[in-house]
């Protein structure tokens, strides 16, 4: 049998808590080492199985990885072994691990050519790459599948700059192309570029690099190709989803939470978001304090009309909250309209918060109407299986909020990105055994 989580839900919790790197930052910043031949140092780094799967690939492919600290790495990619790309290890380590698509961009770049198998990871709904592969061949890159091994094999020996206008502001698809724009000849603008905090890092941190990238922040992004790149140290930021989940977690469990060092001004509209749902929060220096709270209640439009939230590409709302959001509004008052935009089965967990009480409508795979009980019925503790990340935790906050026992199964899916999230929420006395 696999690990789980044992939980004594319906505890108020007390404390400090440090969010951990963002995981979806990691990704991408530890793809760009394999851009120079220089040293790169990282820091606060995530200690989640994602980023280690993705660090130990690096070490597969000939980067010297030397730790410097828990959450600090050094990375020297002098000598990359090209041919492993095409080894039954790196399909079988590729293969598993969505965040090797990263690796394609800054490799092609590099070294002109790779080759990636078809890629695997969550399990809500299609994840198109097309974004990534469209954008590579219009720098001039040729793909070329081969059915027999399930591998893309990729000659990008003589890419070029270009205009190129993204079909949709995927982060991962615009990092990709980014890493491969910055050593390409001429001049590459992308439009309808993600404009993330997380990829905002990413150019600044390319920039430090020798990269020239200008527009960053903004969906237009102009990039002058460069002969070589070197080396820069880089400090990743707070995972915003990790805020977004404790924000979540203490208004449903009534806590007094203060979560450290949040760099508040790359949260864009999450703290509005929940402020949406009655929850009092309040920014002290780089901390955000949330009192401990009976009740909190949803607001309605001016007009009077249901409160919707729906996710949206940066800077609108972040789609890996929804789950979060959804889950705090069972014990708000009031009702809201969750609409999920982008991935088709990241509601179907539903299903449990309906096993432990929470009144909430299905619409469609994309549409769930809560009706919040305003704390007036405890959710009650059940035993669930995680089917993704960010379901995984949403779950896990409707339980420690629950009455009585839960058993959470698959949490492998959680700590996936959440690093030792039992050890920290213990520490803000939770009751959480992992058996």
């Amino acid at each position: 049998m696999k690990n789980a989580f044992v939980i004594q839900g319906g505890k108020p919790l007390k404390g400090e808590i440090i969010p951990q790197g963002a995981k979806n930052e990691a990704l991408q910043i530890l793809s760009a080492v394999l851009l120079t031949s220089e040293p790169i140092t990282i820091s606060n780094i995530p200690d989640i199985v994602d980023v280690k799967k993705l660090i130990e690939l690096l070490g597969d492919m000939g980067v010297i990885v030397t730790q410097l600290a828990p959450d600090t790495y050094k990375f020297e990619a002098k000598d990359i072994n090209t041919d492993f790309f095409s080894s039954d290890e790196f399909k079988a380590k590729g293969g598993s691990l969505r965040g090797s698509i990263m690796i394609v961009g800054p490799l092609l770049a590099r070294f002109g050519k790779a080759a990636i198998p078809k890629p695997g990871g969550d399990k809500i709904g299609r994840r198109r790459l097309d974004t990534h592969f469209l954008g590579f061949e219009k720098l001039g890159a040729r793909f070329d599948y081969n059915p027999d091994n399930g591998f893309y094999n990729v000659d990008a020996s003589d890419l070029k700059g270009t205009y190129i206008l993204l079909d949709e502001a995927s982060v991962t698809g615009t990092a990709n192309v980014v890493m491969a724009a910055v050593l390409a000849k001429g001049t590459t603008t992308i439009y309808n570029a993600a404009c993330e905090p997380y990829l905002q890092q990413l150019c600044k941190m390319l920039n430090r690099m020798g990269a020239k990238i200008s527009g960053i922040g903004s969906n237009l992004l102009t990039i002058e190709g460069v002969t070589e790149l070197g080396g820069t140290e880089h400090r990743m930021l707070p995972d915003m989803i990790e805020i977004g989940s404790f924000i979540g977690l203490a208004a449903m469990t009534g806590s007094e939470i203060t979560i450290k060092d949040v760099h508040f001004d790359e949260l864009g509209i999450i703290p509005n978001t929940f402020r949406r749902l009655g929850i009092k929060l309040e920014r002290r220096g780089d901390d955000i304090f949330i009192p401990a709270q009976d009740h909190y209640e949803i607001e309605t439009f001016i007009d009077g009309s249901i409160m919707t939230i729906a996710d949206a590409p940066w800077p609108g709302f972040t789609p890996d909250l929804l789950s979060i959001v959804l889950v705090v509004a069972t014990q708000a008052k009031g009702s809201v309209l969750i609409h999920q935009k982008m991935f088709e089965s990241r509601l179907f967990f539903v299903d449990k918060l309906l096993d432990m009480g929470a009144q909430i409508i299905l619409c469609d795979p994309h549409r769930a109407t809560v009706i919040g009980l305003d704390k007036q019925v405890q959710l009650r503790g059940i035993s669930m299986t995680s089917p993704d990340i960010r379901a995984g935790v949403s779950l896990l906050i409707a339980a420690l909020s629950a009455q009585g026992q839960s058993t959470i199964y698959n949490i492998e899916q959680i700590e996936r990105g959440y690093q030792h999230i039992d050890t920290r929420l213990k520490a803000l006395g939770a009751d959480i055994t992992r058996i």
